[in-house]
């Protein structure tokens, strides 16, 4: 995502490229981008001239829309967001850090977008 937010307005951009640039095997890449093709953040064109690039502005994407439909969601612990996994969830003391920590990552991640990772620094001011 990094690699197609660089190119982000100069047209579409084959995995060919992207596998050779950020040294990640092309295969990989196939697989990974068809999650972020589902989820509407990449756009393919078809064709000999086909490739792939960022469906928006790269300043509006969120990390966490990144991770997501890669990762399948943002869970710490599944009990978090389903009470019925654990008889426990109800009356656990621990539940509550979990749902602490599950929120704070969501929302840093929502508050870094992917042209910061562009120049390589986000919002919070971590280096990349």
């Amino acid at each position: 995502m990094i690699a197609l937010a660089r190119r982000y307005g100069k047209g579409l951009t084959h995995l060919k490229e992207i596998s050779a640039q950020e040294g990640i095997s092309e295969k990989y890449l196939s697989q990974l981008i068809l999650p972020l093709k589902a989820s509407g953040l990449v756009y393919s064109g078809q064709g000999a001239c086909g490739g792939y690039k960022l469906a928006k502005p790269p300043e509006n994407i969120a990390v966490r829309e990144i991770i997501e439909p890669l990762e399948g969601g943002m869970r710490v612990i599944d009990c978090v967001r389903d009470t019925s996994f654990c008889t426990r969830s109800k009356v656990c003391g621990a539940r509550s850090i979990w749902t602490a920590l599950e929120n704070q990552m969501i929302t840093t991640l929502d508050n870094i977008k992917l042209n910061s990772l562009i120049v390589g620094k986000t919002k919070q001011g971590m280096k990349r």
